[in-house]
């Protein structure tokens, strides 16, 4: 059974969107960059990260990352990057359009690796709990990402920038699709008041 025949509407709409959404070109038509959206470290964690669930908090953290190495130089001194630098190494580098390239590369990855574990055990509970955690940082990153419209200025920017948009708000569509979530037996659901 694979994944588009648990959650027809919603994740097999992001998962073909992901692969679409992906290609070698960008649309001025010149090549898109050919470098690794994670670092070194991060693919370390990403490895290391066996469950889906944990692989995708690793994921949202490297957008998380990119983002905060996009925010400008004062920010790469903040005490959580120099908390993480030791686990996650120092701030990813490279050019605006570059870690535009790789935050929308990393939700490609995310995407797919929610993909591999649906393709092998299509009824896996992680399956919808990872697209909830990737939603979750999407929404987050897309008032952010949507921000930097107006500053963008070369093409492969824009470009780069949009395909992140794009990614965020597939994620977040696909998510919205997804059946409530369920409390596990046993366990009383807190009374809100």
């Amino acid at each position: 059974m694979s994944v588009r025949r648990i959650y027809p509407s919603g994740l097999a709409c992001l998962l073909l969107c992901a692969l679409i959404c992906s290609p070698l070109m960008t649309a001025a038509g010149t090549p898109a960059p050919r470098r690794d959206p994670l670092t070194e470290k991060e693919a370390d964690l990403v490895r290391e990260a066996q469950a889906l669930d944990e692989r995708t908090k690793v994921f949202t953290k490297a957008v998380e990352r990119r983002l905060l190495a996009l925010a400008g130089p004062g920010t790469a001194t903040s005490k959580q990057a120099q908390k993480d630098a030791d686990k996650w190494g120092e701030l990813p580098q490279g050019t605006r359009a570059e870690l535009l390239y790789d935050i929308a590369g990393i939700f490609d990855e995310a995407v797919t690796n929610i993909e591999d574990v649906g393709s092998h055990n299509a009824k896996s509970s992680l399956i919808p709990k990872s697209l909830r955690i990737l939603a979750e940082a999407s929404n987050r990153f897309l008032p952010q990402l949507t921000a930097m419209r107006e500053r963008a200025q070369e093409e492969r920017e824009k470009d780069a920038l949009e395909r992140a948009i794009e990614a965020a708000q597939e994620i977040i569509a696909a998510a919205s699709k997804l059946p409530p979530e369920t409390q596990p037996a046993g366990k009383p659901k807190k009374q809100k008041g």
